[in-house]
């Protein structure tokens, strides 16, 4: 049965026919990853800048996690939510990720899923990275070049540069090439992993917005901190396009979608839940860095009007998939990440009590390592630096661990055990000058400060 299994999978994935069994059996997966958007942004999380109809609705009727944390930066979190491992093991430098990985996009490809990557990329510039890591189409932002990503952008297109000169809007082209690609695979198990360009800055007007110029060229005009509404406006709008192709298609009920945050809200952009104004934090490991929305949805499957409170970091996505879809995961391969299925089914689950994270920019110059670990309530650093987020949310005012009592001095033990997992477990080489593919700078170890 197993080899029968094998060769199912293997004259799929070389097109030779339609594998109805897989089809019949396994649901669609779409990974939707919103660029620099923080919890506060989502109506459903109790933000009322915004009007996001769409999230709210797949949170109602679906699950919702109040406590799901990333890295503060775009390329840490996407390494981390691809590979399901903490950064301290595979990190090399900003904007690139091991060749060698292995991403979900392998996993899927592997178990006989059409696999698809539609939106930014910003992983390295080689032609052949997104077949490397699983995926059998691409359209990307930011793969062989940085052309502009929103009016008049340039994108490529499995591996082929195209500038548009006409008026197009980048995010709307990404999701076009989206719909298509649910469209053209509605008849086999697909996963499509959708890193939405939107909301990044430059803050800039939207097809929507009453001051949008098709003429407009580059990243330097129209920008305007007001234009961060719009865009977060026309995100859900466009999530809204793909949620009605689904139901067009007639396989909603058989797709499993999740939406989060890459990281919180770009730095200095005030945003408001109710009197509470959230002043956005992105590269800072405050929650305003690191707290993103995540809803989940998923028709008959997902319990409707869940609100779940378990934390969840980006190292359980993987697991996460491929205990929802079937995909097995090789038990040689490392993952730091545990499955969050049981809880968006409405079930107990297996949560994990605290969230770690090995977060270091490697981007130009800056090679610092912030090394923490977290739960709902407390934060405790390498260096030592104790936080209770209940009572200090920005972290202003450091407490002395040995000073701790109660379920304080718990929570530090509980935390730097977590700490202590992870002591020895950055491989040196890829703090070596000569590290591949970014040449990664500098010994930041594990011993870094907040």
């Amino acid at each position: 049965m197993k080899f029968l299994r094998w060769l199912s999978v293997l004259l799929v994935s070389c097109g030779l026919f339609a594998d109805n069994a897989v089809a019949a059996t396994k649901p669609n997966v779409i990974l939707i990853l919103a660029d620099d958007l923080g919890f506060e942004t989502i109506g459903a999380n109790g933000g009322t800048s915004y009007r996001t109809p769409v999230l709210d609705k797949l949170a109602s009727t679906g699950a919702r996690f109040t406590h799901c944390y990333v890295q503060p930066l775009c390329t840490p979190t996407r390494v981390q939510l691809m590979t399901g491992q903490y950064n301290v093991r595979n990190y090399l430098t900003f904007g690139n990720m091991d060749p060698q990985a292995v991403t979900f996009g392998n996993l899927f490809k592997q178990a006989g899923f059409v696999t698809g990557i539609a939106g930014k990329w910003q992983l390295g510039r080689d032609l052949e990275l997104p077949k490397k890591y699983g995926f059998d189409e691409h359209c990307l932002w930011q793969h062989t070049r940085r052309p502009p990503r929103y009016a008049n952008p340039g994108l490529e297109i499995n591996g082929v540069e195209k500038d548009y000169t006409h008026g197009e809007y980048g995010p709307d082209l990404v999701n076009d090439y989206a719909l298509d690609f649910v469209t053209r695979h509605k008849d086999r198990p697909f996963f499509l992993y959708y890193p939405m360009m939107l909301t990044h800055s430059p803050y800039q007007p939207t097809p929507a917005s009453k001051t949008w110029d098709p003429k407009a060229r580059g990243e330097q005009v129209n920008q305007a901190e007001k234009h961060f509404g719009d865009m977060v406006e026309y995100m859900d709008t466009l999530i809204g396009k793909l949620v009605a192709k689904l139901d067009a298609l007639g396989i909603r009920e058989n797709t499993l979608v999740l939406f989060l945050g890459d990281n919180g809200t770009g730095k200095g952009t005030r945003s408001l839940m109710g009197d509470r104004v959230v002043i956005g934090g992105k590269g800072t490991t405050t929650a305003a860095g690191m707290h993103v929305p995540l809803i989940v949805n998923w028709p008959g499957k997902a319990a409707a009007g869940t609100v779940c409170a378990d934390l969840v970091d980006s190292t359980d996505f993987l697991p996460t998939l491929c205990a929802a879809a079937g995909v097995v995961v090789p038990g040689g391969l490392k993952v730091d990440g545990r499955s969050f299925l049981p809880q968006l089914r409405g079930e107990k689950g297996d949560p994990r009590p605290w969230v770690y994270s090995w977060y270091s920019p490697r981007q130009g110059n800056d090679t610092t390592v912030r090394e923490l670990a977290f739960n709902q309530r407390f934060k405790l650093y390498r260096n030592g630096d104790f936080f209770d987020l209940g009572a200090d949310r920005g972290e202003k005012h450091p407490l002395k661990v040995a000073a701790l009592e109660g379920e304080a001095a718990a929570a530090a033990k509980l935390l730097q055990g977590a700490l202590d997992q992870f002591r020895e477990a950055r491989p040196p080489q890829l703090d070596q000058p000569n590290a591949a593919p970014g040449k990664a700078k500098g010994k930041a170890g594990n011993r870094g400060a907040k």
